[in-house]
């Protein structure tokens, strides 16, 4: 018996021009028990890894900034302040973070220390 408190009852693939959009339609079991029907669409862009980097001497984080187009369209100029982060793209968290800085900020990473895991927009993406 299955006991999960989703049952997927489609899944349509929208696009796949960058990533995947896909639309699932689903019954999402109730507190009551109750089976509850709903539809939402779903944007994988696989996984990715970011890292606030920390400057001892200066007792400091380094951010950076980046132009971020659907901030853009969102009536917003574009450009973020964020640490820097990049897609997994097979690679483990650790290897791509360490890429993913120096390319960045043109810093080398030391010792990376995983702290948590969290999700950017987790009502409709997958990363």
């Amino acid at each position: 018996m299955d006991n999960s408190p989703v049952r997927i009852t489609a899944e349509e693939t929208l696009s796949e021009n960058w990533y995947l959009l896909k639309k699932y339609s689903f019954d999402l079991r109730r507190r009551d028990g109750s089976w509850q029907a709903q539809t939402r669409e779903v944007y994988d862009r696989g996984n990715g890894a970011t890292i606030l980097l920390y400057n001892r001497e200066q007792r400091t984080v380094l951010l950076i900034r980046q132009f971020r187009m659907p901030t853009f369209v969102n009536d917003y100029h574009g450009y973020l302040i964020e640490a820097a982060a990049g897609l997994l793209d097979n690679a483990s968290p650790e290897e791509r973070i360490r890429l993913e800085a120096e390319e960045e900020t043109g810093y080398r990473v030391g010792h990376v220390e995983k702290i948590y895991a969290a999700f950017m927009s987790p009502g409709s993406v997958t990363e």
